[in-house]
């Protein structure tokens, strides 16, 4: 089929790129010239594992464009994947979705199915469907069918090409049978119902995530409060096949571009209706407050940053990804800085990125060691393999006083106990040996 995909995002290229894995011809639209050229290059605009294998070994079959008009003239199917951004009030931007369906309304000239990957409150696919049809061009047939995507970021690729199930929303058989051609190949199950049900089923889906990992994360704190270890309490919960084992990772919070987004967006939803949804109102509420759940940790340790070489392991909101939205370290280097700390980071791929935002206020390192060494205080906001791979042993040995937070687990309480280290994570105990530190600079610990 002669698909177009317009926007190069994650959504989009990464559809695009495995819908040419699965023989489609694909032309992607993007306004961004920068990263066509990029793209044209076989260089991906974003890091995602596999991305750019899968562009060089199908670059027969993608085209990238600026030019719209040509993309959606005579295409069969054409795939909006722009970004939904947050506005102020919570809700979600749908000026891109607008200015796209508008696009193809002028362009179109051939029946065509229309699909809205692009995460949209409910009952967008019905406002867009009558835009595109008051502003046709030409005298032809368009569906619009609600499509969402289930992607993670750094396993996009793979959540696509081996997706649990496809949703298809569509208003008539026509637009089911054309996107049956274009997911035939992929050997995944449907589920096919309306426009408006298929828009529900990705808020309710990625905000019961959200929701998962904020319950997961108040047990924890308890945990610490009552002195049991939220390893253990999770492992127990997660044999129950009722409740499953993924998303019950205690930390410092989700982020990225969906889950802060999602919750957001519904709750919205919710009270734009005059509905509360109480559980979404406090994932959020959860989710705010741990982020800031390192810093609150050191305060127990130190008065004040003030002067203190304080090293952030981790920038990104997950590994195997370069995104920093709604990251924790976005929330929490600038309360060091403020407090008057020298802050240095490592990340693996992230803090290109996060010069953008911060060039000159913290110091960038090449490697773990570097970033610790003669620290006062490590935070450990992402857990990289890296990261959780490093010897324990070398805390002790390069920081002038390793106290050592972790958001994220990363490592064993026996192998910290051996270490010399003070460790403290989330909902574990802490381990210490006080006796091996100087702490004049402290204050006393509890």
């Amino acid at each position: 089929m002669k698909i177009a995909v317009a926007g190069t995002g994650y959504v989009g290229l990464v559809t695009a790129v495995c819908l040419a894995e699965k023989s489609h011809m694909v032309t992607c639209v993007d306004i961004n010239q920068v990263k066509i050229d990029l793209m044209k290059q076989g260089i991906p605009p974003i890091y995602e594992q596999d991305l750019e294998e899968l562009m060089i070994k199908n670059k027969r079959k993608l085209v990238y464009t600026t030019d719209y008009r040509e993309a959606y003239q005579n295409a069969d199917v054409i795939i909006i994947g722009v970004g939904t951004p947050e506005k102020k009030d919570g809700s979600a931007s749908l000026k891109y979705v607008n200015e796209v369906a508008v696009q193809i309304a002028k362009t179109v000239e051939n029946d065509c199915v229309i699909v809205i990957k692009s995460t949209v409150p409910v009952g967008t696919n019905d406002k867009i469907e009558k835009l595109i049809r008051d502003n046709l061009s030409h005298n032809v047939r368009v569906d619009v069918v609600s499509n969402p995507e289930f992607l993670a970021q750094g396993t996009a690729i793979k959540d696509t090409l081996y997706a649990q199930r496809i949703i298809l929303g569509a208003e008539s058989e026509y637009a089911v049978q054309k996107m049956k051609e274009v997911y035939d190949n992929f050997n995944i199950p449907y589920v096919i119902t309306d426009r408006r049900s298929a828009e529900m089923i990705k808020y309710a889906s990625n905000d019961f995530l959200a929701l998962k990992i904020s319950y997961i994360n108040e047990i924890a704190n308890l945990c610490e409060i009552v002195d049991a270890n939220i390893e253990d309490v999770t492992k127990g919960m997660g044999m129950d096949p009722r409740i499953g084992d993924r998303f019950l990772n205690a930390g410092v919070g989700y982020g990225g571009s969906c889950f802060p987004k999602d919750t957001k967006a519904l709750h919205w939803l919710a009270n734009f209706n005059d509905y509360e949804i109480k559980t979404i109102k406090a994932t959020i509420e959860v989710n705010e407050n741990q982020k800031i759940k390192l810093i609150k940790k050191a305060r127990k340790y130190y008065e004040s940053f003030q002067g203190l070489e304080v090293a952030v392991l981790g920038l990104t909101f997950k590994p195997g990804t370069d995104d920093l939205r709604e990251a924790p370290s976005l929330v929490n280097i600038p309360i060091l800085l403020e407090d008057g700390a020298n802050v240095r980071v490592w990340d693996p791929v992230g803090s290109e990125n996060f010069q953008k935002e911060f060039l000159n206020e913290v110091n960038y390192c090449q490697t773990i060691e570097e970033a610790i060494m003669n620290a006062d205080l490590c935070l450990i906001f992402t857990e990289w393999p890296e990261v959780k791979q490093f010897d324990i042993k070398k805390y002790f040995e390069l920081m002038n006083h390793p106290i050592v937070i972790d958001g994220r687990n990363c490592y064993n309480l026996l192998d910290a106990e051996e270490s010399g280290i003070i460790y403290d994570s989330i909902g574990r105990k802490k381990v210490s040996k006080i006796d091996s530190l100087d702490i004049s600079k402290m204050i006393t610990l509890k």
